[in-house]
């Protein structure tokens, strides 16, 4: 072979070669990346080629599929009371993609996850259209009706967690919206659902119990409690706690305002009756920042990794902030802030005598022939505090609703334990503030349900009209009773 033809040869083999490489980076290397790649229709019809699994509610599916008129999507999803759901289900249409559940467990509803893949080699057989698995939820059904009706027309959030367990039983936001108005999402007045819902000023997609972080206020002050009990701050709830009228925060001349009389030098179970300000900044500082950040973050403060599986925004307490800071903080006010969801599992740690649950929302994973692929464990998140802490909590926070400021929370034949929030926030907290209230029902057989609400504006005409006893409070009662007229 002469010189010229030997170079042709070569060259050609090295592209020969180029190509095969190039081949099989694209097939393998590549090939996770491509397949879930938003310009590649060929995941997205295929997907919705078959009927969705559905996302169970106490053995009730709240999700269906449809047929269409399409000749490429040829299911599109359908929703049960969506507006109410929407928080728990997400959405998952044919334009706009989906997320919450539906995004996650994905794989499951389409029938395409590794766990499924012996159904889907049997359909090839058998000649049955493939079919997705089932989500089966933890959520109580009349507790999410009682907190979406009890928000109403209200901004707001309810999650309600069963401290024993950790499994979420309602989880509610509003302003909401229904997943089936841009289901599929290729016609105009789909496509136009959705982009008035995604520029809402009031944010109706916002799923304000997971991702959403508020100023506490007053509700903070049971953590404040049990950090000052913990600690030997305070060592018996019915002793003087060494306050003065007026306290100064520290470091400043600046008063802490109370909103109640009775407050110097009362004891931590009157000034949690009451909603003293001044004991809690004062008791805050004594138990110190780091402390104060300690036991914060055994609760879930600080932590950016909480799934449900849905991720929840990180709950925040400052590790840096000065002296006066963390004395406000230890009311719920200074750049505090929090979740719904953190506020429930706060409560339900105090409720199940000091152990915090890992919140959970998905019970069970079924294939399509509902065999069990997964089933989910409730696990031990932490021990913020002892039994013997909590229980004074608790007895401080029973006391809240028989003789304080949670009355309105308060059901017959039940012990109820529960503390109100009145949040400021906005420039120089001229802002309408958000009433909160948390409470959890106690039976003889332990504590069913610990729930956190919020109110974020309402209809009250004077700023000095809402309250955390007031608004949120009856909300919280009416999903207590849901779950307990259940068991």
């Amino acid at each position: 072979m002469n010189k010229p033809l030997r170079h042709i040869a070569i060259f050609c083999g090295l592209l020969v070669l180029a190509l095969l490489i190039r081949d099989n980076w694209v097939q393998y290397v590549r090939a996770d990346e491509l397949s879930s790649h938003k310009y590649n229709q060929r995941v997205v019809i295929e997907r919705y080629a078959s009927p969705r699994g559905n996302i169970v509610v106490d053995g009730k599916p709240i999700t269906g599929s449809e047929k269409t008129d399409s000749n490429y999507f040829v299911y599109k999803r359908t929703y049960s009371d969506g507006a109410m759901w929407s928080p728990v289900t997400g959405y998952a249409s044919q334009a706009f993609g989906a997320n919450q559940i539906e995004k996650l467990e994905d794989g499951i509803l389409t029938g395409n996850d590794d766990q499924l893949f012996f159904d889907r080699t049997l359909a090839m057989f058998t000649g049955e259209k493939k079919k997705g698995g089932d989500v089966i939820t933890t959520l109580n059904g009349a507790a999410q009706k009682a907190a979406f009706k009890g928000l109403g027309d209200k901004k707001g959030a309810v999650a309600a967690i069963e401290p024993s367990t950790g499994k979420i039983l309602a989880l509610a936001s509003t302003p909401s919206y229904d997943p089936s108005s841009f289901a599929a999402g290729f016609s105009e007045e789909e496509a136009g659902n959705f982009q008035r819902l995604d520029k809402d000023k009031d944010k109706p997609m916002l799923n304000r119990a997971l991702r959403e972080i508020y100023p506490p206020g007053s509700t903070f002050k049971v953590l404040t409690a049990a950090a000052a009990l913990e600690n030997g701050v305070v060592k018996d709830i019915d002793a003087p706690t060494d306050t003065p009228e007026p306290y100064i925060l520290p470091g400043t001349r600046t008063p802490m305002k109370n909103h109640a009389p009775g407050c110097e030098n009362a004891s931590l179970n009157q000034a949690l009756e009451v909603s003293c300000n001044s004991v809690f900044a004062n008791l805050g500082d004594k138990v110190g920042r780091d402390k104060m950040v300690e036991m914060a973050e055994k609760f879930g403060f600080n932590n950016p990794e909480i799934d449900t599986p849905v991720r929840a925004a990180a709950s925040v307490y400052d590790k840096t902030m000065s002296r006066d800071g963390n004395a406000q903080s230890s009311i719920g006010q200074f750049n505090t802030a929090t979740t719904p969801l953190q506020m429930a599992m706060v409560t339900a740690a105090i409720a199940n005598d000091g152990k915090l649950m890992k919140p959970y929302m998905v019970d069970e994973l079924r294939s399509p022939d509902v065999d069990l692929l997964e089933k989910h464990e409730p696990e031990e998140m932490d021990r913020p505090m002892s039994a013997e802490t909590a229980q004074l909590v608790q007895k401080m926070m029973e006391n809240v609703v028989e003789n304080g400021t949670g009355e309105k929370a308060g059901i017959e034949g039940v012990k109820v334990g529960g503390k109100t929030g009145t949040a400021q926030h906005g420039e120089q907290n001229k802002a309408r503030p958000y009433a909160w209230f948390i409470s959890y029902a106690k039976t003889d057989q332990g504590s069913p349900v610990a729930v956190a609400v919020i109110v974020e504006d309402s209809s009250a005409v004077a700023r000095e009209d809402i309250s955390g006893g007031g608004l949120a409070g009856p909300i919280a009662k009416d999903v207590m009773k849901a779950v307990l007229d259940g068991k």
